[in-house]
């Protein structure tokens, strides 16, 4: 099992006492608005009538990354062609 190492998106989760991945060393330089995005995210999705709890940080994460990439890749392709 590989649990607490982020792949799940553990690392989103807060604790009132200060003992979540979100909290350890290790990761205290990821960006808090990258948090808030996400948290932001979800409660979009949340909000949406027969949507609450359907979607977790993890997936929201993926889809963003999935969009990152795809942007990255348009990028790369239109600077390829008319950059050079």
């Amino acid at each position: 099992m590989h649990v607490g190492q982020g792949c799940d998106a553990s690392v989103m989760l807060a604790s009132t006492n200060h003992t979540s991945e979100k909290d350890n060393p290790i990761n205290l330089s990821l960006a808090g608005d990258g948090f808030d995005t996400v948290i932001k995210a979800k409660a979009a999705v949340d909000s949406v009538p027969g949507c609450q709890n359907k979607v977790s940080c993890a997936d929201i994460l993926a889809m963003a990354t999935r969009d990152v990439v795809a942007l990255v890749r348009i990028s790369n392709s239109f600077c390829n062609t008319t950059c050079n």
